[in-house]
């Protein structure tokens, strides 16, 4: 009994919903502060100290905003889609172990989960915005279905490459096996540097951020997918993309920092040392994105698909095949 209320506690207080809420929200002021910073700006100041609060107050404004339903939408899918995305951005982060080898929800192959939950967020994008009945959402649909082919295959085959690697070394297919092989020497400093870097291009584009947030180009499409959305629907979308925020960089940190495990140490850190160590990796990874943002341009849809194809495709195959092929190679030699 009390073993089942720690858990129902890890799950809804920390390290789970609740922690990852505000998680998500603390990266979305240092993305803007630090966006700002880039730019030459201020960015958030007044709300809180150095505008910490923010984020929060920006969410509580939308939730206490009018909640408007389009004309010709489609009611019930179009109301459901922001809580799916919340629910579903909630679940992902169940999977990252924040201060232990393992998270919340942890098991053989849930890195293929992990990877499915990012997959299954983009339709969810896609059918908020033909259920909208906007042209501006459509549009923003359709280029975010284009994007998905773009960057998804990159992507699943960045993390891949780390889940090969430790399966060679006698590790399993999960995030826990990830973190224990990786408790004497990160990924990103072997061969997974490559991947690295693959996986930070594919997940701005997850993220739809700048260069590619063709799918909200607001110079264009006013707000892509999210044009027609108001009041508390926006606002739980909103959440949910800085939940994803924080999931995707935690995740890298998971699988090519070695998660909460300090380098050149070998066991796993206490509570507090490994939350400390996993936030610092994932604000890391944060700013890599931020700076990333600010300092490339909004690529067209084409450009997008293009650069995908003839680049990220083949280096993240590359790479992959590297990362099948070497750790057998030097057991041979």
């Amino acid at each position: 009994m009390v073993q089942e209320l720690i858990d129902i506690l890890k799950i809804l207080i920390f390290p789970g919903f609740f922690f990852f809420s505000l998680l998500g929200l603390f990266f979305e002021w240092i993305d803007r502060k630090f966006y700002a910073k880039l730019q030459n700006r201020v960015g958030p100041l007044y709300t809180g100290p150095s505008g910490l609060f923010q984020p929060f107050a920006d969410f509580v404004k939308l939730m206490a905003k009018e909640d408007i339903v389009p004309e010709g939408a489609d009611k019930p899918i179009f109301s459901a889609i922001p809580v799916f995305a919340l629910a579903l951005s909630l679940f992902g982060v169940l999977f990252l172990p924040v201060y232990g080898v393992r998270g919340i929800v942890s098991f053989e192959g849930d890195i293929i989960v992990l990877m499915a939950i990012m997959t299954i967020f983009v339709m969810l994008v896609f059918l908020a915005g033909f259920t909208s009945a906007s042209r501006y959402s459509e549009v923003g649909a359709e280029r975010s279905i284009l994007q998905l082919l773009g960057y998804e295959i990159p992507l699943v085959a960045s993390v891949l490459g780390t889940a090969a690697i430790t399966a060679s070394m006698g590790g399993s297919l999960s995030i826990s096996g990830i973190v224990q092989a990786q408790s004497n020497w990160w990924g990103i400093l072997g061969i997974q540097a490559l991947g690295f870097a693959i996986f930070i291009l594919a997940a701005q584009a997850e993220l739809e951020r700048v260069p590619f947030d063709i799918p909200e180009a607001e110079t264009e499409i006013v707000a892509g997918w999210l044009t027609e959305f108001s009041g508390k629907k926006l606002a739980l979308i909103r959440l949910a993309r800085d939940i994803e925020l924080a999931f995707l960089c935690g995740l890298a940190a998971t699988v090519f920092l070695g998660g909460p495990q300090p380098i050149l140490l070998s066991g796993i850190p206490g509570v507090i040392l490994g939350t400390v160590l996993f936030l610092v990796k994932s604000i890391v990874v944060l700013l890599i994105l931020t700076t990333v943002r600010a300092a490339m341009a909004r690529l067209r849809i084409d450009q997008m698909v293009n650069f995908a194809w003839k680049y990220l495709v083949p280096l993240s195959v590359l790479q992959l095949f590297l990362a099948v092929i070497i750790p057998h190679v030097t057991t041979v030699l």
